[in-house]
C-alpha cells in the first residue's frame, strides 16, 4: 500500500529508526511528506526523555537537543548550515547551489548553527517537554507545505526534486488545521496557551524562509527542507518560552 510505503519512507528519511523502504517514487514521497508531522511527534516524544532528569534545566535541554540531532542524523542542522552558506555568499543561484553542495561548512553556516542551537537550548530550558514535542511536529509540518504543489525544485535531481510539488495544498491545509487543533487541546489540558500560537508562528517563520529561498535559489533542495525544519523548531520554542 502507498500509505504504508509513505510512512516507511518518512521514517527512513527523517529519522534513524530502522525501517525497510521497498518503494521510492514521487507518489510515495508525497505520502511521506504528508505523514512527516507524525514522525515529528515520535521524535519529539523520544527527545523529551532527558528533560525528565532532575537538574537546573539548561543541561537537560542541551541533552534533549543533542538526542534529537542524533535521532535525525543531524541532517536538518546540516541543511541549515549549508543554506546559510549559500544565501550568505550573495552569489547567483547556480553558484549558491554549488556552495551548498560542498561537504565543508563556511563561516555563515557555523555562526548560524551556533546561534540557532544556543537559542533553542535557552528557550527549551524555559519552555519544557510539551514545547519540544510541538516544535518537532511543526518542523515536519513545514516540510508538508514546502512540498506542496506549485513549489518547484531548485535542482533537477536530489531529494528536493523527489518531493517537490507532491502534496496537494488542500491536504497540507487539513493537516495544519489538525495539528493546530491538537495543539490547542493539549494547551488547554496542560494550561499552555502558547502551543497553538507557537505552531502558527513556527510555520509562518518557515514559510518566510521558504519564500526567500525560492526567490534566491529558484526552489527547494534537501538543504532548504532541513533549514525549514530547524527554523520552525526554533520559532516554536522561542514563542513557547516567551508566552509560557
Amino acid at each position: 500500500m502507498v500509505g504504508s510505503a509513505g510512512l516507511r519512507f518518512a521514517v527512513g528519511t527523517l529519522s534513524v529508526f530502522p525501517v525497510r523502504v521497498d518503494r521510492v517514487d514521487r507518489e510515495v514521497a508525497g505520502h511521506a511528506m504528508v505523514l512527516a508531522p507524525v514522525v515529528g511527534l515520535a521524535l519529539g516524544v523520544v527527545s523529551c526523555l532527558p528533560l525528565l532528569l532532575p537538574g537546573s534545566g539548561l543541561l537537560e535541554a542541551a541533552l534533549a537537543l543533542g538526542l534529537l540531532a542524533v535521532l535525525t542524523r543531524g541532517l536538518h542542522l546540516d541543511g541549515l548550515a549549508d543554506l546559510a552558506d549559500g544565501l550568505g555568499s550573495g552569489k547567483p543561484a547556480t553558484q549558491a547551489l554549488d556552495i551548498m553542495k560542498k561537504s565543508d561548512i563556511g563561516p555563515f553556516g557555523v555562526v548560524t548553527l551556533v546561534f540557532t542551537l544556543l537559542v533553542q537550548c535557552a528557550a527549551l530550558a524555559q519552555a519544557g517537554p510539551a514545547a519540544l514535542v510541538t516544535a518537532c511536529v511543526t518542523g515536519r509540518l513545514a516540510l508538508t507545505w514546502a512540498c506542496a504543489d506549485g513549489v518547484p525544485s531548485a535542482r533537477p535531481g536530489g531529494l528536493g526534486a523527489m518531493v517537490a510539488g507532491t502534496v496537494r495544498r488542500r491536504t497540507a491545509l487539513l493537516i495544519t488545521l489538525a495539528v493546530v487543533a491538537v495543539a490547542g487541546v493539549a494547551g488547554v489540558m496542560l494550561s499552555l496557551v502558547a502551543l497553538p500560537i507557537a505552531v502558527v508562528a513556527g510555520l509562518g517563520a518557515a514559510m518566510a524562509l521558504l519564500h526567500h529561498a525560492r526567490r534566491r535559489l529558484g526552489g527547494v533542495t534537501g538543504d532548504v527542507l532541513g533549514a525549514l525544519v530547524e527554523t520552525a523548531t526554533t520559532a516554536v520554542l522561542v514563542v513557547c518560552a516567551a508566552i509560557g
